[in-house]
């Protein structure tokens, strides 16, 4: 599924304003990366930098910062969690987010609450289909890939 250009994939959850998207793996841990639209707005990314293993970061505070040639700023946190682990291939080439946006994660977290308790405040399927379309449209966002 797209909008203007921005893929979506309706199996992730993600965040009110479609900044990030997030993976429910077996292990109990979640998997957090940067949408289509993100990567597209910030252009291309230079510089990734996670909270170090083990570090607890609360609701509200970013699990990882992103810069690229035209945005500095944070990776958005909807629930209280602990890093687990960076993607150590997005540190070290953060191109890749802006290449394959939903295979290039950046950070694997662990809530404190239950799984279902962290995801219940994300959106998924149909539900997160139409606040990402309605964000491509309100904002007039095109998106693209590829700008090694």
């Amino acid at each position: 599924m797209e909008c203007n250009g921005c893929e979506f994939r309706a199996e992730l959850y993600y965040d009110r304003e479609c900044q990030i998207w997030v993976r429910r793996e077996d292990n109990g841990a979640l998997t957090v990366g940067m949408t289509d639209i993100s990567q597209s707005i910030a252009g291309k990314i230079l510089h990734v930098r996670v909270r170090r293993p083990g570090t607890r970061r609360p609701m509200g505070k970013p699990v990882a910062t992103i810069e690229s040639a035209k945005w500095a700023g944070p990776v958005p946190n909807v629930f209280d969690c602990v890093i687990d682990l960076a993607n150590e291939d997005v540190l070290e080439d953060p191109n890749l987010l802006n290449i394959e946006p939903y295979e290039a994660w950046i950070a694997r977290v662990r809530p404190l609450a239950t799984v279902d308790v962290a995801l219940k405040k994300l959106f998924t399927g149909d539900a997160a289909f139409d606040l990402y379309r309605q964000r491509c449209l309100r904002d007039d966002i095109h998106c693209e890939r590829g700008m090694r």
